[in-house]
């Protein structure tokens, strides 16, 4: 079980979702009966209370000499053992001290003991009983209205509500309620309580008259309690949600973190950093996964080194027979004193220029393809950068002099990079400019909060917008012709953007809103010295 467990992902997945589920189902079983717990207590405490805090109102307003009587006559009437004890002699914990404070009646089961303290005093009434029956219900509702007939009729529903009514809703009413039977009325009027049972709810209304008065007490509908009050089921199916969310929300997030770290690994070695790979922790789905796509690192890591090193030993293995040819050329043309003929040597010469420098763009394409540069931290110097950009200006303004190259004024902007080949890329776009220019070319330097921006323009016919996404692919040109009038080999561009990804920075293009001609953009973002 456990190598089936350890070798799928989904599966283990599943599974936990289903033990989170078990727990969820105990948990709610636990909670139901606990909250069935509190509401069979509040129940009971709610249908004692009418005739707890009669007592207890009735015993507060009587002075303690008189209490004993009072409450032989409680016990007499209401059939119930009832106790007086001073408070501070009670058994008590800490919480029912707490509960008897805020006014509330402790209900204890078989055999049912209520107690209750009297208000504003600190005495607690208890009360015994083996079960509730239906002469304590009568006998409490005669209780209350003898009591409420003692007091002027406009004081009586002030006097009701000084009670804690509970499960007993009660209301005066000057007039006989109705669907009572003639046997009921004969009932109330001799001073009897009446039992009114309503069939669609099975409520209970129990009745009363005042004794000597047209008026009559109504007590009910009785409410069962068999419903949980919201301030209970509520947090219990909040807790479970929260409960199953976090559940939920572990399990995914170890799924997750591992999709992360294949997200990162693939983002570095689309970076260049082609040594990363991932850390493979188990057989599962995602396992294997790691180790394809560790796999995939391996083989497409040993494909670029042996392109790279194919292309470094044929670059080196041409020059040395362009070297050879250019000797001999050289010789024959020492040899020879014909205009026809040195002519031709010349332009052979001129070819095997152009192919020298080719093998040496190769070669540093190469260079900068290799992990020794693209993944690996370039070593990097103090660069004036207004220096650096005069420098390549004196380098070609000689190669085109029918052009006009000047930079842009402005203040001495030092940089921390590769000087080598920050300036390479530089020239190479003011090549690649002077190539296409008509009359101008101007490099511009911007000294901005987290980079340096060099921007290079010329008045040129400019590079159409579907073109620009190409442009820097190795080899790529606008046009198919090889003429040396339409310039380069097609590795320039490639070359500045390789440089710039060593550099953490980018090189983009768009049009010259000055010249009219193309803009290319170097983006180089500055370096902690201390890095």
């Amino acid at each position: 079980m456990r190598r089936v467990l350890s070798n799928g992902s989904f599966l283990r997945f599943y599974v936990l979702l289903g033990l989170a589920l078990l727990v969820i189902f105990i948990i709610a079983l636990a909670g139901g009966a606990f909250i069935e717990q509190v509401r069979r207590e509040d129940y009971r405490e709610q249908l004692a209370a009418l005739p707890m805090s009669l007592m207890t109102r009735q015993l507060a307003n009587t002075p303690e000499g008189q209490r004993a009587d009072l409450l032989d006559r409680f016990a007499e009437q209401l059939d119930l053992q009832l106790a007086l004890q001073p408070i501070k002699d009670a058994d008590l914990g800490y919480f029912e001290r707490s509960r008897l404070e805020q006014g509330k009646i402790l209900v204890d089961e078989s055999p049912w003991l209520l107690q209750q303290r009297l208000p504003g005093d600190s005495w607690l009434l208890q009360a015994q009983l083996d079960n509730w029956s239906e002469h304590q219900w009568h006998s409490s509702i005669a209780l209350l209205g003898d009591w409420l007939a003692a007091v002027p009729m406009g004081e009586r529903e002030s006097r009701i509500a000084e009670l804690r009514t509970g499960s007993w809703p009660l209301q005066l009413s000057a007039s006989l309620p109705a669907g009572l039977t003639a046997q009921q009325q004969e009932q109330l009027e001799r001073g009897n309580v009446v039992t009114k049972l309503v069939s669609d709810n099975l409520s209970i209304t129990l009745l009363y008259q005042l004794p000597g008065e047209s008026e009559w007490l109504q007590a009910g509908p009785i409410s069962r309690g068999d419903t949980l009050p919201p301030d209970l089921h509520l947090p219990l199916l909040i807790g479970l949600m929260l409960v199953l969310s976090l559940i939920i929300y572990l399990i995914m997030r170890s799924i997750e973190a591992r999709m992360a770290r294949l997200e990162l690994a693939a983002t570095r070695i689309a970076s260049g950093r082609l040594e990363t790979r991932v850390k493979v922790e188990s057989g599962d789905f995602l396992g294997r996964l790691g180790m394809a796509f560790n796999g995939m690192a391996n083989q497409v890591q040993s494909l670029l080194r042996g392109q790279q090193e194919m292309i470094r030993a044929v670059s080196h293995e041409l020059r040395t027979p362009v070297a050879r040819i250019r000797f001999a050329v050289q010789m024959v043309e020492d040899m020879t004193d014909q205009p026809a003929i040195r002519r031709q040597l010349q332009g052979i010469d001129a070819d095997i220029s152009e192919l020298d420098e080719l093998v040496d763009e190769i070669l540093t394409y190469a260079r900068l393809g290799g992990e020794t540069v693209n993944g690996a931290e370039l070593e990097t110097s103090l660069v004036e950068c207004r220096a650096m950009a005069e420098r390549v200006i004196d380098t070609l303004s000689p190669l085109y002099k029918e052009l006009t190259l000047t930079l842009a004024p402005g203040a001495e902007i030092e940089l921390l990079a590769e000087p080598r080949y920050l300036q390479r890329a530089l020239q190479n776009l003011v090549g690649n400019a002077c190539r296409h220019a008509k009359s101008q070319v101007v490099i511009q330097l911007w000294d901005e909060p987290n980079l340096v921006r060099i921007d290079v323009e010329d008045d040129g016919p400019g590079i159409p917008p579907e073109a620009r996404a190409d442009i820097f692919k190795p080899f790529a040109r606008l046009d198919d012709s090889r003429a040396r009038s339409s310039g380069g080999y097609g590795l320039g561009l490639s070359i500045v953007q390789k440089i710039m990804a060593g550099h953490g920075g980018s090189v983009t293009i768009d049009t010259s809103p000055t010249l009219g001609g193309a803009r290319f953009t170097l983006l180089v973002p500055r370096r902690d010295p201390l890095a």
